[in-house]
């Protein structure tokens, strides 16, 4: 199995330390290009944009990256419900033409009841994941092609259109890969039904295995596949000593009342994804490893994916060998600070993964990497 991996782009917020603003970074296009940059100079297959109004606009940063990359893939949000089908059908092909193909669209019914009413959307868990099934149906059709010139017609409980259909088809085909994240069994179902791609956060193995095989299991009754991938974030060091120190320092100031501020925020929503990530650790300091090299304390005081895979980088690369073995394919990642843990994960992890990066290689050299020694003499090349 080739392993896909993604790094992730912070539009809401960057820093070395979590729930404070000591080491934190000004958030501007400059500090995002240089993310991205790092992505694709260092092999990453993509990057994720995180959407909701903690956030900058993933279509309009993603749309800023196009020119500053040339492999890079943008793993970017539409919103059922936010916005119309024949609206993300057209944004949707224009950037997948714009970056020849490298558009991937990340599928948010959204969980947070407050944010979702402040945008005008008041449909309960039940009604948003229906509106959601409509729209990807409306969605993937159009961009198909389905009906010709006449387009597609659909008559839905919440959504009809008569005649749908882009002028400017998407580079991709039929269209640009659906991914999607959900733990309830609306979202199960939904998964199997429509997605090509369907993302856990990063659960303990096990969890993470009986996820996998309820959405085959369904995808198999609609006569479908679909990949899998896993949303987590990385400390890695050259020895676990070092790594599960970095963790403490991450998390040195938040205290007690940061934590309970978090998790009271986190237990209005109705997203099961979200209930499931706090159960980990239960806003705990005390019991954070909830399994081998699986470390919440991210969780603590941040939404969405909490968990960080901890260790020196064989250890890494085993744990997430494991994943693989589940049938994952791809990893999302992150790490504080994006910038500096995406030059770090490449350089420590990539070589034992089989992925290859923007390191010299062991057959030649087309110039120095790394400083040149004594004024004359090229590094020698790391057997490591």
């Amino acid at each position: 199995m080739t392993l896909n991996v993604f790094w992730f782009l912070p539009t809401h917020g960057d820093s070395r330390y979590l729930g404070t603003s000591a080491g934190a970074r000004e958030v501007n296009y400059d500090y995002l290009r240089q993310i991205a940059v790092a992505a694709d100079t260092n092999g990453y297959d993509g990057v994720l944009i995180p959407t909701g109004r903690s956030c900058e606009d993933p279509w309009v940063v993603a749309s800023s990256l196009i020119g500053a990359t040339s492999r890079l893939k943008f793993l970017v949000a539409i919103r059922p419900g936010l916005s119309s089908p024949g609206l993300a059908i057209r944004t949707a092909a224009t950037f997948d033409r714009l970056s020849g193909g490298r558009l991937l669209v990340n599928v948010v019914t959204g969980g947070d009841q407050a944010e979702l009413e402040a945008d005008g959307v008041f449909a309960d868990h039940a009604t948003r994941y229906e509106i959601s099934s409509e729209f990807l149906d409306i969605w993937r059709n159009a961009l198909a092609g389905t009906g010709g010139e006449a387009g597609y017609h659909f008559e839905g409980k919440h959504l009809s259109v008569k005649g749908a259909r882009t002028l400017y088809p998407a580079v991709q085909k039929p269209h640009p890969p659906l991914y999607f994240g959900g733990s309830s069994e609306a979202a199960h179902e939904l998964a199997a039904e429509q997605v090509d791609v369907y993302l856990t956060w990063g659960e303990p193995p096990a969890a993470v295995a009986e996820k996998i095989a309820d959405i085959r299991a369904r995808a198999a009754r609609h006569g479908r596949t679909v990949r899998f991938g896993i949303r987590l974030h990385v400390i890695v060091r050259e020895t676990n000593d070092e790594a599960w120190k970095a963790a403490d320092e991450l998390i040195k100031h938040v205290d007690d009342a940061v934590i309970e501020r978090a998790q009271s925020a986190f237990a209005r929503m109705d997203s099961v994804g979200q209930r499931r990530m706090a159960a980990l650790h239960g806003g705990r300091r005390d019991k954070l490893e909830v399994s081998p090299n699986l470390w919440a304390g991210v969780g603590l005081v941040r939404g969405g994916a909490g968990t960080a895979l901890v260790g020196d980088p064989r250890t890494v690369a085993a744990r997430m060998q494991e994943y693989a073995d589940l049938g994952i394919e791809t990893f999302i990642l992150s790490g504080y600070p994006h910038l500096e843990e995406a030059y770090r994960f490449a350089e420590l992890v990539f070589p034992l993964i089989g992925k290859r990066g923007a390191g010299p290689s062991s057959a030649t050299l087309t110039g120095p990497f790394g400083e040149v020694v004594g004024n004359a003499y090229v590094p020698k090349v790391s057997q490591s």
